[in-house]
């Protein structure tokens, strides 16, 4: 005889009374909770004793939310077998299950899809934990490293140490730019402008040579000019660097440097500036009758 037919025959506790319901309740209850956290607990043993990366951290932590989830099922199920008026009621429902079927699925449509959204993330892998991704969030475009994908959603850290919070169904069907895939560098582009009696190339051996002293760049493309605007030269630096965060702190760097250098060499920044021309016309006109001339002058 199992554990459920000594239950049911009132061998225990009878689960057909109200306190035998409740008592069961919480022993599934406790039941659940000490199988999810073991899991859970063996999860991160794992992964703390996996020093080689060998492990596909998403993965696993995914994996494990989804058996987390299938206990808990798996408790209700069985409490919902055990208890008799539990167990009629279920019964019933089968006989109405196209019905309860189609509810369910429209009130939870959105939390399926992000289900089955993360299982697709999880299986063609676009990314991993601490891929740094560009996502299109109502906010506008946002970068952030990769924290966690969870059974709905899926979290970004950014620089600015902000959470976005993206459903997996959105990660699963928009473009996402992932900028650590195969090679993280990323070029720096700093667009500095100098004034039209500056010598461009002396400002520009200055920004070459900045760029060649900093320790973040790791290759030097050049220094063209990309753009006359009405105040002046623009100086686009191209530069190599090993990821985004380090583009972007040199980018910083060089603005700065540039600034400081250009002012002790003598270069001007270009500022928009108006010139005016005053026009003056004489215009001479006679008067037959008196035989005078009249000189008129007009201004523009």
């Amino acid at each position: 005889m199992s554990i459920f037919d000594k239950i049911k025959s009132g061998g225990l506790v009878d689960p057909s009374t109200l306190q035998g319901a409740f008592l069961y309740a919480i022993v599934f209850t406790i039941l659940a909770w000490l199988a999810g956290r073991t899991l859970r607990l063996a999860v991160q043993r794992m992964l703390a004793n996996d020093k080689h990366d060998h492990l596909d951290r998403m993965a696993v932590r995914f994996l494990a939310q989804l058996a987390r989830f299938g206990v808990y099922f798996f408790a209700f199920i069985s409490y919902a077998h055990l208890v008799p008026a539990l167990s009629s009621l279920g019964k019933a429902w089968l006989a109405s299950v196209g019905v309860i079927s189609v509810i369910v699925g429209l009130a939870a449509q959105n939390t399926l899809g992000n289900l089955i959204a993360g299982i697709s993330l999880l299986l063609y892998r676009p990314f991993k934990l601490g891929d740094r991704l560009q996502v299109m969030a109502p906010s506008g475009l946002e970068t952030g490293v990769v924290e966690s994908l969870a059974l709905g959603y899926t979290l970004l850290k950014t620089d600015d140490n902000r959470r976005v919070v993206v459903p997996n169904s959105v990660m699963a069907s928009q473009t996402t730019i992932n900028l650590s895939r195969e090679d993280p560098r990323e070029i720096c582009s700093v667009a500095i402008g100098i004034s039209y009696d500056s010598n461009i190339d002396h400002a520009r051996a200055i920004l070459l040579d900045l760029a060649s002293k900093n320790p973040k760049a790791q290759q030097v493309c050049g220094c063209p000019v990309t753009q006359l605007t009405p105040a002046g030269v623009v100086l686009t630096l191209t530069v190599w660097c090993a990821d985004a965060p380090t583009a972007d702190a040199l980018k910083c760097d060089l603005l700065e440097q540039a600034q400081k250098r250009f002012a002790d060499e003598g270069i001007r920044n270009p500022f928009p500036h108006t010139t005016v021309t005053l026009q003056r016309e004489l215009q001479r006109t006679s008067d037959h009758e008196t035989g005078t001339i009249r000189v008129n002058e007009k201004q523009n």
